[in-house]
């Protein structure tokens, strides 16, 4: 299964941006999927994941209430919606599948000024 993350860029504190990432190579309905992110000299750290139907989310403390995940099935996409961004959201952002645990894309960054 291939990943390609995209809709990273540069934007200041209380802004937003929108993450997508398109999966291929697989049956995208089938995966559980997620967004995890990994700021300079720190690990990886899981953000947001979601059910198969979409029906089911979750979102890591440091995000609740100002990130989104979602998905279109059709499109075989999965987005973040990131709203009220701090500095401390600055890291690069891969999409992950469950069912390939060892597949992340090359990842989209995303950088908040203050």
């Amino acid at each position: 299964v291939q990943l390609q993350a995209s809709g990273g860029g540069l934007v200041q504190a209380g802004g937003s941006m929108r993450l997508s990432c398109v999966v291929s190579g697989g049956t995208f309905r089938n995966y559980a999927m997620g967004w995890f992110r990994q700021a300079p000299g720190k690990e990886r750290e899981f953000v947001s994941a979601i059910s198969t139907s979409g029906g089911s989310t979750h979102l890591a403390d440091s995000v609740k209430d100002r990130f989104t995940i979602s998905r279109d099935n059709a499109k075989n996409t999965v987005y973040l919606q990131m709203n009220s961004l701090k500095p401390e959201d600055t890291a690069v952002y891969y999409c992950h599948a469950e069912a390939y645990p060892d597949s992340w894309g090359q990842g989209t960054q995303v950088t908040v000024s203050s």
